[in-house]
C-alpha cells in the first residue's frame, strides 16, 4: 500500500457516511493497520460547544461510521479523546460531547469518551522546532491513532485538516503557550509538523461533506463538498486538500513538501471517487500577496511601511457578552474584561486570532481596511 495515497469517497448528505467510510478503509488497505485486540483513539476536531450543522465541528455521523468500520475488523478497545480549546477539564469536555452530538453518537454507536484529565511527554525524534509535547493520555496509551478531522478555513494557518488538526492533542491552556512560543507562523506550522510526526496517525480520514470556509475555523461560512478524504500520510492529504480548495499558501503544506515528509503533489496517487477541485474563499488574514510583486530590494521597506495599516487584527464587536473566553485563551495575555467587554492591547496582539476562534458569541471579527482585502 502506498502510503502516501489519498482516497476521495463521495458523500452527498452524512446518511451517505457510512458508505464513504467504509470504502475509505478498503481503499487504504486498513485491515493493514487497524486489528483485532487494539487500542484505538479517535481523534476529532470538537473545538467548540457547536451543533454539529453549524460545520465548525467533526459531524457524529463520520465518528459514528468510523467506529462501525473498526468494529467490523474486530477492534473493541475504541475511545474518542480531544482537547478543545480552553481549560482541559471533565465539565467542559462533557459539555462539549453533548453540543457536538457525541454524547448520543457514543450511546448510539457504544464507543467511550474520554474523561482522563491526564497527560504526559511525547517526543519527536527528528525534530524541526519543537523536540517535545504534551500529550493527552489516551492518545499516548493508544495502539493506534485514528484522525478525525473537519475541512475548514483557518486564520493562522490558512487551513485546518489532518495535520492542524492534531494541535488538539494538547492538553487545555497548554495550547496558547505554543503559540506564544512559536509566534511566527513558520515556526508555529513547523512546530505543528513536529506534533504529526510525534503523534503520527495510522490515518486521517477528513469529514468533508460539509467544510468550512471564509474566517474559519469558528467563524466561517458552511460549505457543501461532499465526500470524506483519507491518507495514510497527514501531510500528502494536505497537500492533496489545500490542491483541492484552491487554498494557496497553506504554510504546513509548503514546510512539509520543503522537509521532505510529503512527495509533490504530483506524485501523490488519487484513489477512488473524481473529487473536482473548487476554489474556497479563504480567512480575511490571508498574506499581502501583492507585495511579493514588488522588485526584492524593496519589499522589507514596503513590508514596513504598510503593516501598521494592512495586517488583520482581531476586533471586538458590540455582540461581546463579555465571557472571557478570549481572555482566557489568549497566548499573549493582552486581553482584559472592562464594563463586560472584551478590550484588546492591540500594539502586543500577536495576531494568533485564538481569540476570534473560541469566542463562542462570534462577536470577534477579523478586520483589515478594505483597500487590501480587494
Amino acid at each position: 500500500m502506498n502510503k502516501a495515497a489519498a482516497a476521495f469517497t463521495a458523500a452527498s448528505d452524512y446518511g451517505e457516511a457510512e458508505r464513504a467510510m467504509e470504502r475509505q478503509f478498503e481503499l487504504l488497505a486498513l485491515d493493514e493497520v487497524f486489528r483485532p485486540g487494539m487500542r484505538v483513539a479517535l481523534k476529532p476536531n470538537l473545538v467548540m460547544k457547536r451543533a454539529p450543522e453549524r460545520a465548525t465541528t467533526t459531524h457524529p455521523a463520520v465518528v459514528t461510521a468510523a467506529v462501525r468500520a473498526l468494529r467490523r475488523r474486530g477492534v473493541r478497545d475504541i475511545v474518542l479523546a480531544e482537547s478543545p480549546g480552553g481549560p482541559y477539564t471533565r465539565a467542559a469536555l462533557e459539555g462539549i460531547y453533548a453540543a457536538c452530538g457525541m454524547a448520543d453518537a457514543a450511546r448510539e454507536a457504544d464507543f467511550r469518551l474520554n474523561t482522563d484529565m491526564s497527560s504526559d511527554t511525547l517526543t519527536c525524534e527528528t525534530f524541526l522546532r519543537c523536540a517535545s509535547f504534551p500529550v493527552i493520555r489516551p492518545i499516548l496509551e493508544a495502539d493506534a491513532v485514528l484522525n478525525l478531522p473537519k475541512l475548514k478555513t483557518h486564520g493562522m494557518t490558512t487551513m485546518s485538516a489532518a495535520v492542524k488538526n492534531l494541535f488538539g492533542c494538547v492538553p487545555g491552556l497548554q495550547k496558547p503557550e505554543l503559540h506564544y512560543r512559536y509566534r511566527q507562523e513558520d515556526a508555529f506550522c513547523e512546530m505543528l509538523l513536529d506534533l504529526a510526526q510525534a503523534v503520527g496517525p495510522a490515518a486521517s480520514i477528513v469529514d468533508a461533506v460539509v467544510s468550512m470556509e471564509r474566517d474559519g475555523p469558528s467563524g466561517g461560512t458552511p460549505k457543501r463538498t461532499g465526500f470524506l478524504a483519507g491518507s495514510r500520510n497527514p501531510f500528502a492529504l494536505d497537500a492533496v486538500l489545500a490542491d483541492f480548495a484552491r487554498l494557496s499558501p497553506v504554510e504546513t503544506v509548503r514546510l512539509s513538501l520543503a522537509h521532505g515528509l510529503t512527495p509533490p503533489l504530483e506524485e501523490i496517487e488519487r484513489l477512488g471517487d473524481e473529487a473536482v477541485g473548487v476554489a474556497f474563499v479563504p480567512p480575511r488574514t490571508k498574506s499581502l500577496d501583492f507585495l511579493d510583486r514588488l522588485p526584492r530590494p524593496l519589499r522589507p521597506a514596503a513590508r514596513s511601511a504598510v503593516k501598521r495599516l494592512a495586517e488583520a487584527r482581531p476586533e471586538v464587536t458590540r455582540r461581546c457578552v463579555g465571557c472571557g473566553k478570549c481572555a482566557e485563551s489568549c497566548p499573549a495575555h493582552i486581553i482584559r474584561i472592562e464594563r463586560g467587554r472584551a478590550v484588546i492591547d492591540r500594539m502586543n496582539c500577536i495576531r494568533c486570532f485564538c481569540c476570534h476562534e473560541m469566542c463562542p458569541a462570534g462577536a470577534i471579527r477579523i478586520r483589515r481596511l478594505r483597500i487590501f482585502s480587494l
